[in-house]
């Protein structure tokens, strides 16, 4: 039988945590060592299923590799070889489209299948593609995808949609094409933005790093660097609906405060506010847990949408809390079609919540939940169910919590840390 988490809640969490590094800024970095003329010495990296699946597939290419602390990386892309990329490995996390762009600049061209990931969805590759054939990158698309260019040239480029992936891509292309490229309505997520550091650290030349607007000079050589990956925004937030539904006091450091204004702004309109100083944020018992209505008392919407909007990876642990504030919420989930589906299971469990159709959900608190048998049908929502877990009176069992780990490190030991009754049962 493969893992679950057995949890029993109704207690709070207390003490300190510290946040894993980005998981969506290391998967991009990594792929970008593809790039490098030298040897790259990654820091905070997470040791996560989804990190270890893109290290193998770098492997698998040729690259060498090494874990030299717990949570440090030596990458040494030199003896990478082109070769397609293993489809078993790359079916197994979404990250594999990522070197498309490094595979190509550096090789000339490079075959690929379609990635795998979490099911909340389409997800579309068109922006990948389109990008990268404005520098000079012929496609074909079919049962896997190949892309030759014999020379990268800059270009201005606006495109379709800010693909956070779809960003990454170009910017690694970018960066190695000749002349000038400019990227408009880009992404600009913090992992985007670590991304960007990390080639500028490199030998990379890019300005606007943090806005949808990036201009690149394009063609230098780029060798090997040291980089520390930055604090999970995603990460924090889930930590504190944690304390937030278990009425718990905890305190997350290190945090950069400019990622998380619109996560903070997202829970205030709960009733809950973290407090701030430096790079430490604490969620203190007793929050007032009471859903803001709109003026004149309309019923308030909480939105997701690209940066700096909320984070739509927040939304799924946000509903959660918000089934434990009283008032009522109307979540509008506008990335992804299919991730609200995982409210039937919040539903089992005592939640009050109407699922209008696949982007916009009701929900009405506070519900009481008990504990019951869920499984995990991605990470965020697996992290959502860990959450009702904790809330829930009773025990609950938790499957598939292979998914939670492939984004949450030691997840389990971390939450015992602060007190919270949780254990993960092998077969």
């Amino acid at each position: 039988m493969p893992p679950r988490f057995l949890v029993r809640g109704g207690r709070p969490l207390r003490g300190t945590v510290r946040p894993a590094g980005n998981k969506n800024a290391a998967l991009p970095i990594l792929a970008a060592t593809v790039l490098a003329d030298g040897v790259m010495e990654l820091d905070n990296i997470p040791r996560i299923r989804d990190v270890e699946t893109m290290l193998a597939v770098l492997l698998d290419l040729g690259a060498q590799a090494e874990w030299t602390a717990a949570n440090t990386l030596r990458v040494d892309t030199r003896p990478l070889r082109p070769k397609p990329l293993d489809p078993a490995l790359c079916a197994r996390i979404r990250a594999s489209i990522l070197l498309a762009g490094p595979m190509l600049a550096r090789f000339g061209a490079v075959t690929l299948p379609p990635p795998g990931g979490d099911v909340i969805g389409r997800r579309r590759v068109d922006t990948h593609f389109l990008a990268l054939e404005q520098l000079g990158a012929s496609v074909v698309v079919g049962d896997r995808y190949e892309l030759e260019a014999k020379g990268l040239t800059g270009s201005d480029i606006f495109l379709d949609e800010p693909s956070v992936t779809g960003t990454e891509n170009a910017l690694m292309a970018s960066v190695m094409a000749k002349g000038r490229t400019v990227l408009r309505n880009a992404a600009c997520e913090p992992h985007v933005q670590d991304l960007a550091r990390a080639l500028v650290a490199m030998g990379a030349h890019i300005e606007g790093i943090g806005s949808n607007v990036y201009t690149i000079e394009g063609g230098r050589p780029l060798g090997g660097a040291s980089y520390t990956i930055g604090p999970d925004h995603i990460e924090i937030g889930s930590f504190i609906g944690l304390a937030a539904v278990t009425n718990g006091e905890v305190t997350i450091e290190p945090v950069r405060a400019e990622d998380l204004r619109s996560t903070l702004l997202g829970f205030e309109r709960l009733g809950i506010r973290p407090r701030i100083e430096g790079s430490r944020l604490t969620v203190l018992p007793d929050q007032e847990r009471r859903i803001r209505p709109d003026l004149g008392g309309h019923v308030p919407k909480l939105e997701d949408g690209p940066w700096p909007a909320f984070p739509a990876d927040v939304m799924s642990t946000t509903i959660v809390t918000a089934t434990q504030c009283s008032g009522m919420l109307l979540v509008f989930e506008k990335m992804f079609e299919s991730r609200l589906f995982f409210v039937d299971k919040l539903i089992g469990m005592g939640a009050r919540i109407v699922l209008c159709d696949p982007h916009r959900a009701v929900i009405s608190g506070p519900a009481p939940l008990k504990g019951g048998t869920v499984e995990s049908p991605d990470i965020r929502a697996g992290m959502a169910m860990l959450l009702a877990a904790l809330a829930a009176e009773g025990s609950s069992t938790i499957h598939n919590v292979g998914q939670i780990e492939r984004g949450y490190e030691r997840i389990d030991e971390r939450l015992r840390a602060l007190g919270a009754d949780i254990e993960r049962v092998d077969g």
